[in-house]
Order: structure tokens, then sequence, then C-alpha cells
């Protein structure tokens, strides 16, 4: 499969590898891990990885976490003849309590990538939409139009609080903020960012989104409400990566979809709902 410009989707070769931590930086909730992986494709945004730590896994109590966890790349840059892959994550679980427990020369074993990413219209004003830890596919969409000639972003981000949004500066991200606290950019929720350029009908806007399931269908309805294309990327509980175990199916249209593999990029025009069972963390 391949994207509005050619980009063809990177296949994951067969099978997990051992990839090594290289920086760590805390940004306020939310931690930063760069890891290299010497023998994977260059992913492209949107797509995700399966990731665990080598020691410990299925050790703590009550034997979790039991499965890896699904997590989308923030940013990936060349270095020799490997990537340097940036995953952000938020300790919210045994799992991720673990692999935001790593510090730099630790080792984690990966899989990917994996899944469809966002499909680029060069053509089109893109709008990109980050909520919460969905900022990092967002971050590695942004870093694929720079890359384009005289294609720039339109950029919001909501977060809960200040703190949260340091996540953003640490990216360089050119962007409109709210927060939902009102200690930074906006008080309120992100859509109300979204709403009123939309409302103006001036351009051939396409949305791309990343967030809480709440979130996703805000975006979703307001999209509808404006006959704009608009592609979310999605979550739900995953325990295999490549569409063997059908744990993250989600209703859509045409019957229910795996996530790991028709996804995690849907068009919202697809869906009922974002708010599908099984999404969020």
């Amino acid at each position: 499969m391949s994207d509005a410009l050619g980009i063809e989707r990177p296949q994951a070769p067969f099978g997990r590898r051992v990839a090594a931590v290289t920086a760590r930086i805390e940004h306020g909730p939310y931690v930063s891990l760069t890891v290299r992986d010497s023998g994977g494709p260059r992913p492209i945004a949107g797509q995700f990885y399966m990731l665990q730590t080598v020691e410990d896994w299925g050790g703590g109590v009550d034997g979790r976490p039991y499965l890896p966890r699904a997590l989308s790349f923030a940013r990936v840059e060349q270095e020799g003849d490997g990537l340097l892959l940036d995953f952000l994550l938020e300790d919210v679980g045994p799992g991720t309590h673990r692999i935001t427990e790593l510090a730099v020369n630790d080792e984690m074993l990966i899989a990917g990538p994996f899944g469809n990413g966002f499909e680029l219209n060069a053509a089109s004003w893109p709008i990109l939409v980050a909520g919460g830890i969905g900022l990092a596919p967002i971050v590695a969409l942004d870093d694929e139009i720079r890359d384009l000639d005289g294609v720039r972003a339109t950029i919001f981000v909501g977060m809960r609080t200040n703190e949260h949004a340091s996540a953003a500066a640490h990216y360089g991200l050119e962007h409109e903020l709210a927060t939902e606290d009102g200690s930074s950019g906006v008080r309120g929720y992100v859509t109300e960012l979204l709403a009123p350029l939309l409302s103006a009908k001036n351009a051939d806007h396409v949305v791309y989104a990343c967030g809480p399931p709440p979130m996703l269908e805000a975006v979703r309805s307001i999209c509808a409400e404006h006959e704009i294309s608009c592609q979310l990327a999605m979550e739900s509980g995953m325990a295999c990566g490549f569409g063997a175990c059908f744990g993250c199916v989600v209703p859509t249209h045409d019957g229910y979809t795996r996530l790991c593999v028709d996804g995690p990029v849907l068009d919202g025009d697809k869906l009922d709902t974002a708010l599908v069972a099984g999404a969020g963390h």
C-alpha cells in the first residue's frame, strides 16, 4: 500500500529485535525514550511498534505485564546503518511503568513498524490535531510535511496542563495550544481551536488527528459537519500487532477492521463513532 505521494508502507522484519536506549528525557508526566534500531526499515508517520523490556517483563504483581505495548513513534533519524527512534510515553500501567524506568544503555525488545500510517495529500492544507500522548505520531507527520516543498501544517495541541505541554515544546512544534486547566495557551479543549478554522471554509483542508477517543470523536464530528476529510490515528488493546489475534477490531461501515493491519489510521468517514470499546489506556 502507498499514500497519495507514492510512499510505500514499510514492512516489519520477522520477530523481535534488541534496541538500546540512547537517550531519556522527562517532560513533566511524560518520558521520551530514544532507541537505536539496527534491523528495521524507516517507518512512516502513524505506524507503531510493539515494545517490551528485556528484563522483568511478566514478573510483576500477578505476572503483569503479559503483553508488549503498542506505541507510535514520534521521531526517526538515520544514524549510520541504523535508525534512532523516539517514543513518547506516560506511566499509566505495569507495561508503560517498566518501559519508562529504562535508562540510557538499557535494552528493550521491539517489533515493527506495523500498520498503515497517515496518507499525505500535498495538494491540501494539512491541519494536525494532537491530544495528550497522541502528540507522538503528529510530531512524526509534521517532520514528513516539512520535507515537502511549499507545504506547512497548522497544528493544534491539547494537553491537560502546562507540564504536559512541555513535550510539544521539546519537539519544536509550531502550534497553538489549549490546556484543560488554562495554565498555558487557551483554556479548554483542542477541538475548540479546530472548529473556527473549519467553519471559515476558505481552503482545501485535510485533518490528521491522534488523541484520546473523546477527542477523536469530536474531531470526526466537526469534520463531518463541515464536510472535511479527516484521518484518525486510533488505538486499542493489542496482543500481537500483526493481525493474528483479532484483539484490536473496531466497527466501521464495512464491518469490523483490525487496527494493527488496516489501521491504526482510519478515514473518519468510515466510522459511525471513534468512541470504540477497548480504546484508550
